[in-house]
C-alpha cells in the first residue's frame, strides 16, 4: 500500500481524542499483521481506547522507536470545503483531518514496513502508536509502562509531529488542571441566602493572574518562544442569569515549562490559592519538557538521515519529553508544519509525505548489518 493510500485509510477514521479508537486500531492491527509483523495491542485504563506497538527485526537489541499518536482534533470548524475526514488532493495537497497532525507521519511509517521487513534489520524499529496525545498525552505512559517488557532499552525515538522534517531538539513541558467551585443558588436579591461558586473562583484566579505576570521575569531560555516559561486561564464557566446566585463555577489552567522547570510546580500557587478557598482541583494532564544535548548521538542521526541542521526548541509539546523521562532519547522530526495543524483543510504535500518515508527507509538502511 502506498503512503497516500495509506493516508486515506487512516484519515477515514475519524478517531477523535477522548473517543474509542478501536477501529482504527484494529485497521493497524491487522494490516501489520498481513506483513508478519507480531504487533500488541495494549490497552488504557479506559476500556475504549489502546495503544498499539510492533517491532521490526530483533526485539532483544538496542533500536528505534518512531511514535505517533492515532488521535486528531474534532473537525467541527465552519471553514472546510468538504468532509473532513475524507481525504481529498488538490494538487499537491493532501487534505483532511490529521492529514499533517500527524497521521502523515504515522501513514509514512506504515507504508515503509514491507520495507524494512524486507531489509533484515540487525536492529529493531518499533513502532509506537498511541491515544489522546491531542488531550494530554494520555496514553503514552501506559505504552511506556508497557515496553520494559516487549523490547530491550531502545537506543532513541522519533516523535514525528509536524516539524518539516526539520529535527527538534526540545519542547515546553505543560500541566493542565480544571478548578470546581460549588455554591447555593438562590434570587440575586438574596445573596445572603445563597454561596455564589463564581465569587469563591475569583481569589483562585487572581492567583493565577498573577503567577502569569511573574513568570515573564522567572527563568529564561532563549530557545524558546517566548523564552519563559508561562501560565494562562484557558476556559471559565458558571451561572445561569444575570439574577441568579451562581452554584457551580468552573475554570481550566495550564502552564508551559521551559526546559529544566516542573510544569505541575508552576501551578503551585494556584493551587494553594485554591485549598484556602475550598475549590477542587483535578489535574486533567501533565507531561514534562524534552532537552537533547545538541552532541547527542541521536541528533546526529537524525539530522543526517533527515538532512537537516537540527532546531533548537519549540514551544508546543509532545509525548518527548515522557519518552526522555522513561530513560529513552528523543527528538521531533515529522512532515508538515505546525501551523497547518489544528485548522480547516488541514493539509500534507505529497513530497512531504514522501520525504517522511524516504527517511525511514534510510533509517531501516542504516540498521542493516
Amino acid at each position: 500500500m502506498s503512503a497516500e493510500d495509506m493516508l486515506a485509510r487512516l484519515v477515514a477514521f475519524p478517531s477523535v481524542a477522548g473517543r474509542p479508537n478501536g477501529q482504527i486500531v484494529g485497521f493497524i492491527r491487522d494490516w501489520l499483521g498481513a506483513q508478519g509483523v507480531v504487533c500488541h495491542y495494549l490497552p488504557g485504563p479506559e476500556g475504549d481506547r489502546a495503544n498499539l506497538f510492533a517491532t521490526i527485526g530483533p526485539p532483544d537489541r538496542p533500536g528505534y522507536v518512531l511514535s505517533g499518536h492515532l488521535d486528531v482534533v474534532p473537525a467541527s470548524e465552519p471553514g472546510w470545503q468538504a468532509d473532513p475526514f475524507v481525504l481529498r488532493a488538490d494538487g499537491e495537497r493532501l487534505i483532511g483531518r490529521g492529514a499533517c497532525d500527524m497521521k502523515g507521519f504515522v501513514a509514512a511509517a506504515l507504508a515503509m514496513v514491507p520495507d524494512l521487513v524486507d531489509l533484515s534489520l540487525t536492529a529493531p524499529i518499533h513502532l509506537a502508536l498511541s491515544y489522546d496525545e491531542e488531550i494530554g498525552c494520555r496514553g503514552v505512559p501506559h505504552l511506556l509502562a508497557a515496553m520494559p517488557g516487549l523490547c530491550a532499552p531502545p537506543a532513541g525515538a522519533i516523535i514525528g509531529e509536524p516539524s518539516d522534517l526539520t529535527p527538534v531538539l526540545a519542547h515546553k513541558g505543560k500541566a493542565a488542571i480544571r478548578l470546581s467551585a460549588e455554591g447555593v443558588a438562590g434570587h440575586s436579591s438574596r445573596p445572603d441566602q445563597g454561596i455564589n461558586a463564581i465569587h469563591a473562583l475569583v481569589p483562585v484566579l487572581d492567583a493565577a493572574v498573577r503567577q502569569a505576570a511573574a513568570l515573564q521575569s522567572g527563568p529564561q531560555d532563549p530557545r524558546f518562544e517566548p523564552p519563559w516559561s508561562s501560565l494562562q486561564i484557558g476556559t471559565l464557566a458558571g451561572g445561569l442569569a444575570v439574577n441568579v446566585i451562581p452554584d457551580t463555577a468552573v475554570a481550566e489552567l495550564e502552564a508551559r515549562a521551559i526546559a529544566g522547570v516542573d510544569p505541575a510546580g508552576l501551578l503551585a500557587p494556584v493551587t494553594a490559592a485554591a485549598e484556602a478557598a475550598g475549590v477542587e482541583v483535578e489535574t486533567l494532564s501533565a507531561y514534562p519538557a524534552l532537552a537533547l544535548p545538541p552532541d547527542h548521538p541521536l541528533a546526529g542521526l537524525i539530522a543526517r538521515l533527515a538532512g537537516k541542521a537540527p532546531l533548537g526548541a519549540v514551544s508546543y509539546g509532545t509525548e518527548a519529553g515522557l519518552f526522555q523521562a522513561a530513560g529513552i532519547p528523543a527528538v521531533i522530526c515529522g512532515p508538515g508544519t505546525i501551523a497547518r495543524a489544528h485548522k480547516p483543510e488541514e493539509y500534507l504535500t505529497r513530497d512531504e509525505l514522501h520525504g517522511a518515508s524516504a527517511m525511514i527507509r534510510r533509517l531501516g538502511v542504516s540498521l542493516c548489518g
